[in-house]
């Protein structure tokens, strides 16, 4: 388009001038995150200068905004020094095998990142409720994690837990927006519908992960994720302040956002609040 037809169609189109200021909006804030994600360029020369090992787990329901991060998160990294790993269903042989085994054998080298996008924390909320697992299954997985992070963390590895938390509302607007965009539609599946429908269930299986797996060693940090560039910038910075790496900018905000980002106790507390509210909290 030539510049004088743009500057005719702004000057008289209103639902135009609103997606054109969209995308200017969504591109200062895809600028406005560049100085951070040099911080991680340096974080990452950070492990590689003294092999360190670092695992970050993102979790959260579908449509909460955990691949957009990750992709802000990696998206000027060296590839060499971080993997993203999505893992799918398990082969009939790692289902016979300990549970936690084809995770451990994606764990990081001395000197690189691993971002996990969905982890085995899949055991506590996916799998309990859409019936993947035993109650026995579950019961063993929500004993033994937190000892099985804590040895991780007692061997050397930084380890950093986010779960990205979206409203009911919000994540219905994205299931459908997914429906109706042929560049997302790949993204929806029959079981995201039923998220939709058994969103009461994951909600009480998140409180009990919450409540059994926040550890002082093994902290979750819940970033509300309605906002999604809200979400990325708490997210990076969450990752940047967990290691003490060399060149940090002192110029820059690296404080979190105490509106949306809380620790796991804090989470813990808002939820019973509100189960309470609810009538539907027993404890």
């Amino acid at each position: 388009m030539e510049f004088n037809e743009f500057l005719e169609q702004f000057n008289k189109d209103e639902a135009y001038k609103i997606e054109v200021f969209k995308k200017y909006s969504y591109a200062v804030q895809e600028d406005s995150l560049e100085p951070l994600q040099v911080e991680l360029i340096k974080l990452q020369d950070h492990l590689e200068k003294h092999q360190k090992k670092m695992i970050v787990l993102i979790e959260g329901r579908d449509a909460s905004g955990k691949g957009g991060a990750i992709r802000r998160i990696t998206r000027y990294m060296n590839e060499k020094h971080y993997r993203v790993v999505a893992l799918g269903k398990p082969s009939d042989v790692q289902k016979t095998q300990w549970y936690f085994q084809r995770y451990v054998e994606q764990f990081p080298h001395g000197g690189e990142m691993v971002l996990f996008d969905r982890s085995w924390y899949n055991r506590a909320m996916v799998e309990p409720v859409f019936g993947f697992c035993t109650k026995e299954q579950y019961k063993t997985f929500i004993k033994s994690v937190p000892q099985f992070e804590a040895d991780l963390v007692d061997h050397g590895f930084y380890f950093v837990k986010i779960y990205f938390s979206v409203t009911k509302e919000e994540q219905h607007a994205r299931f459908l927006e997914r429906e109706h965009n042929p560049l997302k539609q790949w993204k929806l599946s029959e079981i995201d519908v039923q998220m939709q429908e058994k969103w009461d269930e994951f909600t009480l299986m998140k409180y009990e992960m919450l409540k059994r797996t926040h550890t002082i060693k093994t902290p979750w940090t819940v970033i509300r994720s309605v906002d999604k560039f809200k979400a990325r910038l708490n997210a990076i910075k969450t990752i940047l302040n967990h290691v003490p790496y060399e060149g940090r900018n002192s110029e820059l905000d690296f404080s979190v956002d105490s509106e949306i980002v809380h620790n796991g106790h804090r989470e813990i507390e808002i939820m019973e609040a509100d189960l309470r509210s609810q009538g539907k909290f027993i404890g």
